[in-house]
C-alpha cells in the first residue's frame, strides 16, 4: 500500500510539473553525454597508450644515398651507425628498415586511403634504423651522438609525436568535461526549482499527511525519487544520444582515421563501459541535490 502510494505520488510529480521536468531532463542528458564523450575521449587514451607505449621507437631516417645503395645496411656508414646503437648502452633493439619494407608499411598503414597510396613512390621513403630505447629519456643522448653524422638525414623520437596527440585529445577531453560541468550546474538548479515547485503544489497533501502520523522521510521520498528518475530518463537519453552519435557520424567521418589503425576505433563495448557510470553518475547527483534542498528550503 505505501509503495503504490509513492509510486503514485512520483508519477503524478512528474506529470504535473511537466514543463519543467522535461526541461530537467534534457539538460541532465546533455550535461550527462558531454561527460560520457570526456570519459570515452579518456578510454581512447588508455587504449592508445596500451597499444604504442610497447612500440615507441626512436627512428634514424638515412640519407637518399644509402637507402638507395645499401638495402641490408651492410655498407658504411649504414653499418657502423648501427652497430654503434647496438652496443649504446639503454638501447633494447636495434632493427633496420630498408626502402622496399617502408613502402610496404607505407601502403599497409593507408589501405583505407587509395588516393595517398597512388601518388606515393618507393624512392621517396627513406630507409631507417628502428631504434626501441630500455629508457625513452635517453632519447637526446642518442640524438646528439647521431646528429650530423655521414649518412643520417634525421633522427625522430616517435613519443614527441604520440605526446602532441595526447595533448590534442587532452584538450578535448578537457573541453567536454568543462561544457558538462556548466551543463550539470543548470540541471542542478533545475532539479532544485521543480523539487521546490513540486513541494509547494503539494504542501496541503503533506501537511495533512504530517499530522496524522507520516514521517518527514516518508513525506519527502517521493520528491526525491522524482529527482531520480528524471535523472535516469535524462542519463539513458545521454546514452542512446552516444550510441546515435557513433553510428551516424563518428563511424563514417572518423572512418579514414581507423582505418589506418592509427587511432583505435571507439565500439559499442566502450559506451556498454561508460553507461553504468552515466546512470550511477545521474541519480546520484540528482538524489544528493534533492536531499540537499528539501533539509534547507523545503520544510515537510
Amino acid at each position: 500500500m505505501r509503495a503504490s502510494f509513492v509510486f503514485s505520488e512520483v508519477v503524478n510529480g512528474l506529470r504535473r510539473n511537466v514543463t519543467m521536468t522535461i526541461a530537467m531532463i534534457l539538460t541532465t542528458a546533455i550535461s550527462v553525454g558531454l561527460l560520457g564523450g570526456g570519459l570515452l575521449v579518456v578510454r581512447l587514451i588508455d587504449k592508445m597508450q596500451e597499444t604504442y607505449q610497447d612500440r615507441v621507437e626512436v627512428v634514424v631516417f638515412m640519407t637518399d644515398d644509402v637507402s638507395a645503395n645499401d638495402p641490408e645496411c651492410s655498407e658504411q656508414p649504414c653499418a657502423g651507425i648501427k652497430s654503434q646503437l647496438t652496443q649504446a648502452s639503454g638501447v633494447e633493439t636495434v632493427r633496420y628498415e630498408n626502402r622496399e619494407e617502408a613502402f610496404a608499411n607505407f601502403n599497409k598503414v593507408f589501405e583505407s586511403q587509395p588516393e595517398l597510396r597512388e601518388v606515393a613512390r618507393k624512392e621517396a621513403m627513406p630507409a631507417s634504423l628502428r631504434v626501441q630505447l630500455e629508457d625513452p629519456d635517453r632519447f637526446p643522448v642518442i640524438e646528439q651522438q647521431l646528429s650530423g653524422k655521414p649518412g643520417v638525414d634525421s633522427v625522430v623520437d616517435q613519443a614527441d609525436y604520440l605526446n602532441r596527440l595526447f595533448e590534442v585529445l587532452n584538450g578535448v577531453r578537457n573541453a567536454t568535461f568543462s561544457i558538462a560541468l556548466v551543463q550539470a550546474l543548470a540541471a542542478l538548479l533545475l532539479i532544485s526549482n521543480t523539487i521546490q515547485l513540486s513541494a509547494f503544489t503539494r504542501r496541503t497533501e503533506t501537511g495533512i499527511m504530517r499530522l496524522v502520523g507520516a514521517t518527514r522521510w516518508y513525506t519527502q521520498l517521493p520528491f526525491l525519487l522524482e529527482a531520480v528518475v528524471s535523472g535516469l530518463i535524462g542519463a539513458t537519453l545521454a546514452i542512446i544520444g552516444l550510441l546515435i552519435s557513433k553510428a551516424t557520424f563518428i563511424d563514417k567521418v572518423m572512418a579514414p582515421v581507423f582505418g589506418t589503425g592509427i587511432i583505435p576505433e571507439i565500439g559499442y563495448a566502450d559506451i556498454a563501459w561508460v553507461s553504468p557510470i552515466l546512470l550511477l553518475v545521474a541519480a546520484g547527483i540528482s538524489a544528493i541535490t534533492g536531499y540537499v534542498t528539501l533539509r534547507l528550503y523545503v520544510r515537510l
